[in-house]
């Protein structure tokens, strides 16, 4: 690797090399969370903390846009940690020349997202580059959440356990790209962006079984569920014919050559559940506003390790590899 490429922001197997050989080789090991929050140890409890930077392309898109986005991923990311979010902190890389009714628009959502999400944008930061040093706006938001339920991470998947996703996959990314290339015709494909605050809540305050939860974001649940196998040494298999994709997105990836499992969602939460527990917690997302079409789709298997396998319709298993390449750059 001698130059940074896009695929290593797309959530694949090439932004995991890059974690591998550079930040943790100057941070160590236990500098760098595999996780998306880490947990900072306290005397009066746990914290989690996470951030997140998002150069979304166009920054408005069916469904959202980046200011929704920013706040959304973030308190997600502080909940898979099992952390009630609490606070948020937001800095700004405006170019010269952005129309500040644009910037506006922003934070107006970005505020009704985290009243949405029940938490508060404490503090932030704003620089203006240059025309051209930068596209439009960049932003980066830093979450704290209190852990109300420890232990919870993509290492402790456990054979036997149940996996269930909240809802359909690959509506955000196919909603930019299509947006980006201008080959949306109506508003039947719609981004998912959303804060999970109500699902994962309810959950842990109805002490379900959970041992992971992940946001299925960049690389789609096949990078997700590939992490969570080899964080866990577990394999894992899904059943094909249980993911829910709308038919459109379905069509969508058909014809730009996408598979829809590695496509980022921003608004979906991948559960895994003791099996005791699988069909209550799949009733108590269900009940949820941003969960009505929630799905168990597999279950975790103990070998072989790192494995991540799909049961076709057809009865056959194909391997569901970590995602390469540049996959949909610009998307979160």
């Amino acid at each position: 690797m001698k130059r940074i490429l896009l695929s290593h922001g797309a959530g694949g197997q090439e932004m995991f090399a890059l974690i591998e050989q550079v930040f943790q080789r100057s941070y160590g090991p236990s500098g760098v969370s595999r996780d998306d929050s880490a947990i900072i140890e306290l005397a009066g409890g746990n914290l989690a903390l996470t951030t997140d930077a998002y150069v979304v392309s166009p920054i408005f898109f069916p469904g959202g846009d980046i200011g929704r986005l920013a706040v959304a991923g973030t308190v997600n990311d502080l909940l898979t940690a099992g952390a009630r979010p609490a606070v948020l902190a937001a800095a700004f890389i405006l170019e010269e020349g952005f129309p500040l009714e644009s910037l506006q628009a922003i934070t107006d959502s970005m505020h009704q997202t985290a009243a949405e999400a029940e938490v508060n944008i404490v503090t932030g930061d704003t620089k203006v580059a240059p025309r051209r040093a930068a596209d439009a706006v960049f932003i980066t938001t830093t979450g704290l959440g209190a852990v109300l339920r420890p232990g919870l991470s993509g290492a402790a998947a456990k054979p036997g356990d149940k996996i269930i996703v909240t809802g359909s996959l690959g509506d955000h990314g196919i909603a930019v790209m299509l947006a980006r290339e201008n080959l949306l015709g109506s508003d039947n494909i719609r981004s998912d962006v959303a804060p999970l605050t109500e699902i994962v809540l309810r959950l842990l305050e109805a002490e379900v079984e959970v041992h992971a939860l992940r946001d299925p974001t960049r690389g789609g649940i096949a990078a997700t569920l590939n992490e969570i196998a080899r964080q866990s040494q577990v394999a894992i298999e899904i059943e094909e014919s249980r993911v829910p994709v709308r038919p459109e997105v379905a069509a969508a990836c058909e014809v730009l050559g996408f598979d829809p499992f590695a496509v980022a969602n921003e608004g979906k939460m991948v559960v895994i559940v003791a099996a005791s527990d699988a069909n209550r917690a799949l009733g108590i997302v269900r009940d949820c506003r941003y969960g009505r079409e929630a799905q168990l789709i597999g279950e975790v298997l103990p070998a072989p390790a790192g494995r991540v396998h799909c049961r076709t319709p057809y009865g056959a298993a194909r391997l569901l590899e970590m995602p390469t390449g540049e996959l949909l750059p610009r998307i979160c």
